[in-house]
């Protein structure tokens, strides 16, 4: 699959690129040249990992940012590639169905929602994503006592409610069938009516900026809001999620106090972290134990 959209997109590139100017001299020509292989390699790597930043693309190439740049925009342009903040996305990208997700790489996000758990004291009041891993949080929180739970997610409502005393507030909105949650002005509106201890918000994609960032324009705004919404913010990655790039930037990441994950960041992307503020956590393949009432964060 990944191969076939990689010729397609040298095909319909071929297709439109102009020839060089014949009167053109041989240094013009040769220029030319590259700048075509450059875009062809751009597009063969957009169409087999998803989406490249442009500093990828400048050090693969040995060009200079801006040069990827107008590259980039030029290959948007044309409509064989989106062009995103900081790099490019291939046309096929999206962000597949809930069933499809929860599946994928699913230890490690179990391991990720004990960590998060772990947090939390009983009768706190948590807000809980409407993604994979954030549903990992809720079901690591099914032994907690009188909670109050306020979710998009109907796995998570589903799965809380009912349950040793928790009390739980689905948002309104337009139900998202793909992505199990409810989303949309409705949804935003009725969380600004709440404040919760801890906020768990699942990632899109991290990209190499870094910014937390989103696939569509609604799940963007109701994370920016959840992690302002709680005295402690918890973004939630695996590996997987690091060092790509999506359609929407979510906003006030550096309000997050905790971002948990499942392996440690190699050296490249800690660096990127450099400025981060809060505290990365790496959640180990055995259960950590569940702190008491006195040692959890309140």
């Amino acid at each position: 699959m990944l191969a076939s959209r990689a010729q397609e997109a040298r095909m319909s590139f071929n297709r439109r690129r102009p020839a060089p100017d014949a009167g053109a001299g041989p240094g013009a020509w040769k220029h030319a040249m590259l700048a075509e292989r450059r875009r062809q390699g751009i597009l063969e790597g957009i169409a087999a990992r998803g989406s490249v930043s442009n500093t990828e693309f400048a050090r693969q190439f040995d060009v200079s940012v801006e040069t990827i740049r107008r590259d980039i925009i030029m290959l948007d342009d044309q409509g064989l590639l989106r062009r995103t903040h900081g790099g490019a996305l291939s046309l096929n990208t999206f962000e597949p169905a809930f069933n499809e997700r929860m599946a994928a790489n699913i230890d490690s996000k179990r391991a990720i929602g004990r960590l998060a758990a772990s947090l939390v004291p009983d009768k706190a009041s948590v807000i809980i994503d409407f993604g994979t891993t954030a549903f990992c949080v809720a079901e690591a929180l099914a032994s907690h006592t009188g909670l109050t739970v306020v979710t998009a997610g109907l796995q998570a409502a589903n799965f809380l409610a009912g349950r040793n005393g928790n009390d739980v507030f689905l948002m309104g909105g337009q139900l998202q069938a793909s992505e199990g949650a409810t989303l949309g002005r409705d949804s935003t509106q009725m969380l600004e009516r709440y404040f919760a201890d801890f906020a768990f918000v699942g990632a899109g994609a991290i990209s190499p900026h870094p910014w937390l960032m989103d696939f569509t324009r609604e799940a963007a705004e109701l994370r920016a809001l959840m992690l302002v919404q709680a005295r402690h913010a918890v973004v939630l990655a695996d590996h997987t999620k690091f060092n790509r790039m999506a359609t929407h930037q979510v906003h006030n990441f550096g309000r997050t106090d905790y971002l948990i994950t499942d392996r440690k960041l190699d050296p490249k992307t800690a660096q990127s972290f450099s400025g981060f503020k809060g505290r990365i956590m790496v959640a180990g393949p055995t259960r950590p134990k569940r702190r008491g009432a006195k040692k959890a964060i309140a």
